[in-house]
């Protein structure tokens, strides 16, 4: 297997465009590649999937067992020739500052695959030479193969940079990026604008692709793309996935829309080969969820963009509201809370009246932001869980609910912080923490058999 990990020395360096650009040049020559994205990240790998023409999947060392990871990675890269890996912030970044959990180099490290060092050299020039050094030095366990330069402003500086870099490292410079507006893709609170949204030009693409094509060495570094051969085979996770074809099939509905994009493509395809029947709706324009669902879920993204649209679909919460009613499971997360509580206030202090499945209201924040990982017990039994189950997530949100939930109703205890989150009652949960259905075995095929007991009338 060929691949490389390109990683940041912080974030806002560029490793976006320069894994998209990369991910879209390789494939231009005739290369099938494999985008993956280290962390717990949404919509960053919206680029790469819209460059590579396939998904992108994520690497998250810290709520993924190794052996999951691993076999995630093996999974999705079959059928390729190369796997392009954007790191998550810089190169040493994880879940804390003493140690190496949920970084890129940890992922680096358990993949076997080079580094490649992208730097944003907009600000310094000989410097960056001492930068590339203090990372090339931090871990000797780390293979690192090289450097990609951004925001240069000219050739000579271009060459500044090289020779710096060369004299204090002796790693290959594979390219410099002259700095260009065009390279710029559009923000706005959580980070970049997801592509599912249709506001990103197909310029944008086309603008990196020519840039990393022309500027980017690309058969020199494949040259250093070689993964290093496993001392021991790689070992598969047990009872992840099922031994065989489940008997039957229940539908899931799965909102997916503009709204509603953030799901991991591994927790659909888990309820897939645990006898799910996935079936896409949009609560933004249907009028009720798909018939025979006996499971809906909400996952994240940003409903406070689109919640005069969401409260004027009447006949959508309207069916929400009667499948919660008659026991079908609702299942909420980040997003999908909003849209299950009562209402959402937006940015500009309108409130919408939502589905009031979950006796809470929330509201959008210009100064808080909440971030990070979470360990979370389940204080119910759930679709997914069972009471006093811990289960390792994450949250990434500027909304706020307006009460503090009350203890009987709570979701989850989180370890981080010693707060309450979310709200639980018979067969609805919503909460703000993010799950990955690979990080523990029991996720999915617990909800698919709930859905199916509901589904049977039990």
């Amino acid at each position: 297997m060929r691949g490389i990990v390109l990683a940041g020395t912080a974030s806002g360096v560029g490793k976006t465009t320069v894994v998209s650009g990369l991910v879209a040049a390789l494939r231009s020559l005739g290369l099938q590649v494999a985008p993956f994205k280290v962390g717990p990240d949404y919509i960053d790998p919206t680029y790469h999937a819209k460059a590579a023409g396939r998904p992108c999947h994520n690497l998250d060392s810290w709520m993924l067992p190794h052996d999951v990871l691993r076999d995630l990675f093996a999974r999705a890269t079959v059928g390729t020739d190369i796997a392009i890996v954007e790191g998550v912030m810089g190169l040493f970044d994880g879940r804390a500052g003493g140690g190496e959990a949920g970084s890129t180099a940890e992922v680096a490290k358990l993949l076997g695959l080079p580094v490649v060092l992208v730097v944003d050299a907009a600000k310094a020039a000989r410097s960056v030479g001492a930068l590339v050094l203090g990372f090339q030095r931090f871990d000797p366990d780390l293979r690192m193969a090289g450097v990609i330069l951004n925001n240069v402003a000219s050739a000579s500086h271009a060459a500044m940079c090289r020779e710096a870099i060369a004299a204090a490292t002796g790693l290959p410079v594979f390219g410099a990026l002259r700095r260009d507006e065009a390279l710029r893709a559009p923000e706005r609170h959580l980070g970049l604008v997801p592509t599912v949204e249709g506001v990103l030009a197909d310029g944008y693409f086309e603008a990196v692709t020519a840039s990393v094509a022309t500027q980017v060495d690309l058969p020199a570094l494949l040259e250093y793309a070689e993964a290093d051969v496993p001392a021991t085979p790689w070992v598969a996770p047990a009872g992840l996935w099922p031994e065989g074809q489940p008997s039957r099939r229940v539908a899931i509905a799965v909102a997916q829309d503009e709204a509603f994009s953030f799901v991991y493509p591994e927790n659909l395809a888990l309820l897939e080969g645990w006898g799910a029947e996935i079936i896409p709706f949009s609560p933004l324009r249907d009028t009720r969820i798909p018939d025979g669902a006996a499971g809906i879920i909400l996952g994240g993204g940003f409903p406070e963009l689109y919640a005069g649209t969401l409260a004027e679909n009447r006949p959508m919460l309207d069916s929400i509201r009667d499948a919660a009613r008659r026991g079908v499971v609702t299942y909420g997360e980040c997003g999908g809370l909003m849209y299950l509580a009562e209402s959402l206030t937006d940015l500009d202090g309108r409130v919408h009246a939502l589905a009031g499945v979950v006796p809470l209201r929330s509201s959008m924040s210009r100064t808080r932001l909440t971030l990070g990982y979470r360990t979370a017990s389940a204080r119910a039994d759930g679709p997914h869980v069972e009471r006093g189950q811990t289960v390792r997530g994450h949250e990434f949100h500027w909304s706020t609910l307006d009460a503090p939930v009350a203890p009987e109703a709570a979701a989850y205890h989180l370890a981080e912080g010693d707060v309450l989150d979310g709200y639980a009652r018979d067969n609805v949960w919503a909460s703000y923490v993010h799950l990955h259905f690979a990080s523990d075995p029991r996720l999915a095929p617990r909800f698919v058999a709930t859905c199916s007991r509901i589904l049977e009338g039990e």
